[in-house]
């Protein structure tokens, strides 16, 4: 024997074995990195997909708040003016601009969190809450009724408007309850439609007093208009012709108007009949807010507008114990928490299917790693290798790919989705990460637990399910069911629906992936049954290309499950995220149709609501136009009193249509599709010895609450169109002539005044434009305007709020993510027996196979089963979203709760292209790759595949 090393002669030990992780790693690099961008995707949809649920929830709370009515998101805290009973000086102090200005940086110091105020947008001031009269004989009164002011002394005036002529008001001196006159602005609008100059000056009416007398000294503009500084209260920018309630047709007008006093002329305002009250809006400041906000938010509206915040501002050191909170920002919040609580659900569907179908693939890439190391780790396990120290061995070497790749993920999703928490990003990422470390250790210990005979069969049509997996089978099928009932019942939403994320029920959510599960493990153990009956006569042929197929596809591994599983669960995702997307298209399509009653709708505004002759010829004439229907409608028909005696306090719509013309458009609208003889005329015209026949019967098709009102005897009506009895003969939902309204249906021929007053126009390229040039020249009458409404532009209108668009795009990456996992599941499949596949090939070659017969070959073993994946995927996701359609409803999703239009629901229904679509794609990707393969197994040489001793 030779002289010992150095090192052994020191005592210290000799290192002769290479670092394991480092070896695998340099062995198999490709296989490395396949790994790493796997759990890099998957770890960066992980961590983005809480993240985007938190921005889009976030941004549609901003935007509720930001886009709706200033009047509704501001909060006023209100109080009058000191009483009679306070001395004359304290009051006179209170309504100065220093006490105000005071109070207001009071108020909003003292807003408990979440509320904060946006300053830029808030304003505070004294004003007059009931309006006074202009007794100046110069102003405008239309109906000889004089305008009514208010008078504002609303301090930033400076800041939000600039001066176009003169100056700005100022406060001359200490202004009192007794000063004679004061100065004020107003903006140019008011300056032009009340006519009032620079200098006018303006009375009003006083109290023990004589007239208070206003100088108006300069003319502004606002700088923004919708800043809530002018828009709570619209008429301090512009006025408006208001209509006072009377009898008299048409009812009088009067206008009403604001002056702009100097913030502290205030104490004037005592001496007028105005009943002068302080106020303080405060704009909240969306900006800071977030979605985790909305329950505390609406906690502390709550509070502030009867709880112990109130009794805080009512302090007399705050503002004073008659101090009123009022705002319509608690239902701004609550209409975001209900849609919030109506969308997460759907979304969780569509988490939790792509979420399965990413854990199915990575546990693949794990198996696909153990299968082609089954010779290595059985050789280690049979030298004396522990489980324990194989699994240490494995874990350790995906740790190295997984941990990194992790973090680069989770580091993606936080730059490319910002203003998010971070804890739910890193708790999804990791468990992809673990998952992804699991998968090969795992799956090595248990396949190499107990030592297993060498070159046994592992095929589908000789495995014999345990008792175990039976066991697992029933209970995952009663789970399934279960989640499905569950579903059917309450719908996807939780019980408690308070809008809270822990409101969604998960087990009702994943129902589609236990649906699909359930059928992926009943398919694989159906699936042998026809293999067998087809190899049979497959075997007589004369061809041995069938026959081969169909044993290859036998011998597939029992593990085929996986793959299976992880087609069906992305096929049923896709086609539930497609049917839902195509639903939520389809009920704005609706919608738009019910705004509309047709593709265009053509009406007249003003004192004549007649049409002018020749429009209905001239509109036929337009490009695109189809069809046009003339009908006459009328407003507010009263109906007859009930048996009780009481009658309607509203009228309904009566509509006078042509029968056979306006059930064609019935059907094509689908609005209350009915039979034209339904509407058969009476005769006579309406008209009988030269007037009105009151005493004809005509027959109607109503709306159920009319038709419930009606009854089904002979009722009295009257109308302009003329008096007459009608009976019920139909009752349609919906009519196009007054869609998701009340209404009343008859045939225009039985009318006495018959004039139609709108136009009901269909055609499938219906040009607006033309449309509305052919209409613009009948429009010149004064007070009567043209009036034309488009399907198209309704269905635009309908734009998604960010927690819609947030939704529909989460929606659509899933789809996305699904096709991605479902390709990356065909290929691990494929590659897990590609090199038997080829060494098969290239042995059948050595016996005469062309290649033609070996890419038929090798297309005929994948068939069956991408075959039972894509067929089973499309009967699947039509079988789940058929169970699942009855709990699902998408007017959330469509439309938003200020919307005008109002859908009775949108369920959820299968969509033909999200079912067929995936399915093709799966066929044609197994037939694409096993073309490749067939292709490359021929450029290779057979040398190598058929080495003498190969396990293969």
């Amino acid at each position: 024997m030779g002289a010992p090393a150095p090192a052994a002669r020191e005592g210290r030990p000799v290192r002769i074995v290479a670092p394991w992780v480092r070896t695998r790693l340099r062995t198999a690099p490709g296989a490395a990195t396949a790994m790493a961008v796997l759990v890099v995707l998957t770890a960066y949809l992980a961590a983005a997909f809480p993240r985007s649920v938190d921005a889009y929830e976030t941004n549609g709370l901003r935007h509720d708040i930001r886009t709706a009515v200033a009047a509704e998101s501001v909060l006023e805290v209100s109080m009058r003016a000191p009483g009679p009973g306070v001395p004359q000086a304290d009051r006179e102090e209170a309504l100065r601009g220093a006490w105000v200005a005071g109070a207001q940086r009071r108020i909003t110091g003292s807003l408990p969190a979440p509320v904060r105020a946006d300053e830029a947008g808030s304003a505070y001031g004294v004003r007059t809450s009931q309006p006074v009269e202009g007794t100046d004989t110069w102003l405008p009164a239309p109906d000889n009724l004089p305008p009514m002011l208010t008078l504002a002394a609303q301090a930033g005036l400076d800041r939000h408007s600039t001066l176009r002529e003169g100056r700005l008001p100022r406060a001359e001196g200490a202004v009192t309850e007794r000063t004679g006159e004061v100065e004020a602005a107003v903006t140019a609008a008011t300056a032009k439609s009340l006519g009032i100059k620079v200098g006018s000056v303006v009375h009003v009416p006083g109290v023990d007093r004589d007239e208070l007398g206003v100088r108006i000294t300069g003319i502004v503009v606002p700088r923004d208009p919708t800043n809530s500084y002018w828009a709570v209260e619209p008429t301090l920018g512009s006025p408006a012709l208001v209509t006072k309630p009377s009898r008299d047709l048409p009812p009088p007008r009067y206008w009403r108007a604001s002056l702009l006093l100097a913030p502290d002329a205030a104490p004037a305002l005592l001496g007028t009949t105005g009943e002068p009250q302080m106020y303080w809006r405060i704009a909240p400041d969306a900006g800071a807010l977030t979605a985790r906000d909305a329950p505390g938010l609406a906690s502390r509206i709550a509070s502030l507008e009867n709880g112990p915040e109130l009794t805080r501002l009512r302090a007399p050191t705050v503002v004073g114990p008659s101090a009123v909170v009022a705002t319509g920002l608690d239902e701004i919040v609550a209409a975001h928490r209900s849609m919030r609580s109506a969308i997460a659900p759907v979304v969780t569907v569509a988490a939790l299917g792509i979420g399965a179908v990413a854990a199915v693939v990575l546990v693949m890439a794990g198996s696909l790693l153990a299968v082609r190391r089954q010779a290595e780790l059985a050789l280690l396990r049979s030298r004396g290798g522990s489980l324990r120290a194989i699994g240490g061995r494995l874990l350790a070497e995906t740790a190295v790919i997984a941990v990194p790749a992790t973090a680069v993920g989770l580091l993606m999703a936080v730059l490319t989705v910002p203003e998010a928490r971070l804890l739910p990003a890193v708790v999804a990422a990791g468990c992809a990460g673990l998952l992804a470390c699991a998968a090969l250790p795992v799956r090595a210990v248990v396949r190499h637990r107990r030592p297993r005979p060498h070159g046994g069969r592992e095929d589908l049509v000789r495995a014999r399910p345990s008792r175990r997996r039976t066991i697992a089978e029933l209970t995952l099928l009663a789970l399934a069911i279960g989640a499905v009932l569950a579903l059917r019942r309450r719908g996807t939403g939780g019980s408690g629906g308070s809008g809270a994320v822990d409101d969604v029920d998960y087990l009702v959510s994943s129902a589609p992936i236990l649906v699909g599960l359930i059928a992926a493990l009943v398919l694989v153990r159906l699936y042998p049954l026809p293999l067998r009956f087809a190899g049979r006569p497959a075997g007589r042929l004369r061809g041995a290309v069938g026959f081969l197929s169909l044993a290859r596809a036998g011998r597939a591994a029992s593990s085929g499950a996986l793959p299976l599983l992880a087609l069906l669960i992305a096929l049923t995702t896709a086609a539930f995220g497609g049917s839902v997307l195509a639903g939520i298209d389809g009920a704005r399509e609706r919608a738009a149709v019910l705004a509309t009653g047709a593709d265009a709708r053509i009406g007249v505004v003003g004192s004549s609501p007649v049409l002018p002759d020749g429009l209905a010829a001239a509109v036929r004439g337009s490009a695109g136009v189809g069809e046009v229907t003339a009908i006459r409608v009328e407003y507010g028909v009263p109906l007859p009193s009930d048996a009780k005696g009481f009658r309607t306090a509203l009228g309904v719509t009566m509509i006078g249509v042509e029968p056979k013309a306006y059930a064609r458009l019935a059907r094509q609208t689908g609005l209350g599709e009915f039979p034209a003889d339904a509407l058969k005329s009476v005769g006579g015209g309406g008209v009988r010895d030269g007037g009105s026949d009151a005493g004809r019967v005509l027959p109607a098709i109503a709306s159920p609450a009319v038709a419930e009102r009606l009854g089904d005897q002979p009722r009295d009506i009257q109308s302009a169109a003329g008096d007459f009895k009608v009976r019920v003969a139909e009752i349609r939902a919906n009519t196009p002539g007054a869609p998701g309204g009340d209404y009343l249906l008859v045939n225009a021929a039985d009318l006495t005044q018959r004039a139609p007053t709108t136009l009901l126009v269909t055609g499938g390229k219906l040009d607006g434009d033309a449309l509305r040039r052919a209409v613009a020249g009948f429009g010149t009458g004064p007070g009567n305007g043209l009036t034309v409404k488009l399907r198209s532009d309704e269905r635009k209108a309908f734009v998604n709020t960010p927690m819609q668009e947030g939704a529909e795009r989460i929606y659509a990456a899933a789809i996305a993510a699904g096709a991605g996992y479902a390709l990356l599941a065909l290929l691990l499949s494929l590659s897990q027996t590609a090199p038997e596949r080829l060494t098969l090939l290239a042995r059948l070659r050595t016996m005469g196979l062309t290649r033609r017969q070996g890419r038929q070959l090798l297309g005929l073993e994948v068939l069956p089963q991408a075959l039972l994946a894509a067929v089973g995927g499309a009967f699947v996701g039509w079988a789940t979203i058929v169970l699942l359609a009855p709990g699902v409803d998408l007017v959330r999703l469509a439309l938003t709760a200020t919307s005008d239009v109002t859908l009775d629901g949108a369920p959820l229904q299968a969509d033909p292209w999200s079912l067929v679509l995936p399915a093709v794609g799966v066929l044609a990707l197994a037939a694409a790759v096993s073309v490749v393969q067939a292709w490359w197994a021929g450029r290779q040489g057979s040398i190598n595949e058929l080495r003498a001793g190969d396990s293969r």
